[in-house]
């Protein structure tokens, strides 16, 4: 009470996190300067903000959708700006959640002025969700399996899909979450770096794999029709393989990957996939900073010598759809999936390719903020990932729509 202004989300106070939203503020006087400020607290205790200087409409009021910034964590008319601009206080901080039964919650604050925000209007505080009404969370501990399932509401049959982040590790389930919410039958599957996985294993077994594929075959909601695989990074070639010798997977999504096996052999049924090879000497490190560049530590992909690790996709019967970031600054991505490609359409498969300029190596749901540069959780190392803040938040909106709609239409 006793604010001067009204600051409402459309067309809801909460929504899932991918959805956009509409940010009007009301009660202002015309043509008012005022200030908006985002505020986001992750699980962490991090603090994450953007802000952005605006100025009323001759009725005094403001719609995100349609006025311009004329400063702070952007420019121009940017909807969800305050979304994807926001940014730790701390630096080398990645937003990313945790616990996916619980929604961020974010602080809208309408300020007088393009000044010293001394003076409050008025606040809102907007919920976003990773998980969609009646959507489940299972966890999973069959066998060998370290995952969460995530079941839409309903009998379904809904398609299948398998879920894999990179090299980091860990049991990722965001966006597993976000995509059940959507109507997939998601597995969020942790392949090094969680519970009695080691950081770094001696080798991956395709069997491990296969029995995650099994698993989500065998859930009465899944359509008997095919699993498909969605991998970043590292997780990216892991697609592929499965895609190239496993049964049943119709379709599978690389981001920021490639078509050759690396950094940790993959053990098959009687052969073995071996490391792309490299050389850590190659690394970049800059003094000022300690920041690492990875981009160089490979050996040439178009050697002959190398050939042994690649990943024979042509042989799959799988439909692909590779994406990457023009401005990754930790693999050439770009060059290893136009390497992928190129294979692929010389043996007649069908293949979807989109780089995006502007784009780092994390494309991630849309919405989450640009990390350029974050501690890497296995190598404890701070790398740079790359990125232009704006151009990487409208790529993750386009690569969240086409990997939805190339599932939807394979499986």
């Amino acid at each position: 009470a006793g604010m001067a202004a009204r600051v409402s989300v459309l067309p809801s106070r909460r929504c899932l996190f991918d959805d956009p939203v509409q940010i009007r503020v009301a009660g202002l006087q015309p043509q008012q300067a005022v200030t908006l400020r985002s505020s986001l607290v992750d699980e962490s205790g991090e603090l994450f903000q953007a802000h952005a200087l605006y100025r009323a409409g001759s009725s005094g009021e403001l719609e995100l959708s349609r006025s311009p910034a004329l400063g702070g964590s952007y420019l121009g008319v940017e909807p969800m700006g305050l979304f994807w601009a926001l940014q730790s206080k701390t630096p080398y901080k990645r937003l990313a959640k945790r616990n996916v039964l619980t929604p961020f919650c974010v602080d809208l604050e309408v300020y007088e002025g393009h000044g010293d925000m001394s003076r409050l209007l008025g606040k809102c505080t907007h919920e976003r969700w990773f998980l969609g009404e009646g959507v489940k969370r299972i966890s999973v501990r069959e066998g060998r399996l370290r995952a969460t399932l995530f079941l839409p509401p309903g009998p379904g049959p809904f398609p299948g899909l398998i879920d894999l982040y990179g090299s980091g590790g860990g049991l990722i389930e965001y966006r597993a979450s976000l995509l059940a919410s959507r109507g997939f039958v998601t597995l969020a599957l942790a392949y090094m770096s969680f519970e009695d996985i080691p950081a770094m294993p001696e080798s991956l077994e395709l069997s491990y794999f296969e029995e995650a594929v099994n698993f989500l075959r065998k859930q009465q909601q899944v359509k008997d029709t095919g699993i498909g695989v969605l991998g970043l990074s590292k997780g990216g070639d892991l697609a592929l393989s499965m895609a190239t010798f496993l049964p049943g997977i119709k379709a599978a999504v690389s981001i920021s990957g490639s078509s050759f096996n690396s950094f940790i052999p993959l053990k098959g049924d009687g052969f073995t996939l071996p490391v792309h090879p490299y050389d850590l000497g190659r690394m970049k490190i800059s003094d000022e900073s300690g920041l690492v560049d990875f981009s160089d530590v490979l050996d040439d992909h178009t050697d002959p010598a190398t050939w042994d690790c690649r990943i024979p996709v042509e042989r799959s019967l799988a439909k692909f759809l590779f994406l990457s970031g023009l401005d990754d600054m930790n693999w050439k991505s770009d060059l290893y999936c136009r390497d992928a490609v190129q294979r692929l359409q010389q043996h007649g498969r069908e293949v979807q390719f989109y780089s995006y300029a502007g784009a780092g190596h994390l494309l991630e749901p849309p919405y989450l903020p640009l990390c350029k540069v974050s501690i890497h959780r296995v190598l404890g190392m701070l790398v740079h990932w790359g990125g232009q803040w704006r151009e990487h938040a409208k790529a993750q909106e386009d690569a969240w729509r086409r990997i939805q709609a190339f599932f939807w239409q394979h499986l």
